[in-house]
């Protein structure tokens, strides 16, 4: 059993922020895979089904960023799943536009949303950290985040999207690093 989880914020003004990405992933996987009809459950929006034959369930808290960790204690304290079987999809300045890293465990590196979740639930579960790039002009970085992708952008956050779908059972498998390089070879 796995747990996918997207971060982002549940505004309607927010669905195409830098911040949302991680929704945006969610939202492909549920298309691509057939996954149930998103359901208000754990403080979350919650959807299951089978990818590679394993059962998943995906989440999109609906706590805000900053409160992520709650919705996903409670969903996994309910289905009994282990922190080692949670991928979190999330937004990350420090890794190139347009690239991608997984790993597991770490540090928040600042990340408001990693670090709720590791409140609640430690450190150990895997991370797909999507770039998103520095901000440029001196713009503040909470800005950045919350600003939306140009054009250009959305077409190469598409990309990313079919790269991780492309990709998803290397994924399923908790290959972190051979994902990470076939995502971004693609």
């Amino acid at each position: 059993m796995l747990l996918f989880v997207g971060l982002g914020n549940p505004t309607p003004n927010s669905e195409n922020n830098r911040h949302n990405v991680g929704f945006k992933i969610i939202d492909s996987i549920n298309k691509e895979f057939n996954l149930s009809k998103q359901k208000p459950k754990f403080k979350g929006l919650l959807t299951t089904g089978n990818i590679n034959n394993k059962k998943v369930y995906a989440i999109k808290p609906l706590t805000f960023m900053n409160n992520s960790g709650i919705c996903i204690r409670e969903l996994i304290e309910y289905f009994k799943i282990e922190a080692q079987d949670i991928i979190v999809f999330h937004d990350d300045l420090d890794v190139e536009f347009g690239k991608i890293k997984a790993k597991f465990g770490g540090s928040n590196a600042g990340h408001n949303g990693i670090a709720s979740i590791d409140k609640f639930i430690g450190k150990d579960y895997s991370r797909v950290r999507i770039g998103i790039g520095k901000p440029k002009n001196n713009i503040e970085v909470s800005d950045y985040v919350l600003q939306n992708f140009d054009e250009d952008e959305t077409l190469e956050v598409e990309k990313i999207s079919k790269n991780i779908l492309n990709s998803i059972s290397i994924l399923v498998e908790k290959k972190l690093d051979l994902f990470s390089s076939t995502v971004n070879n693609k």
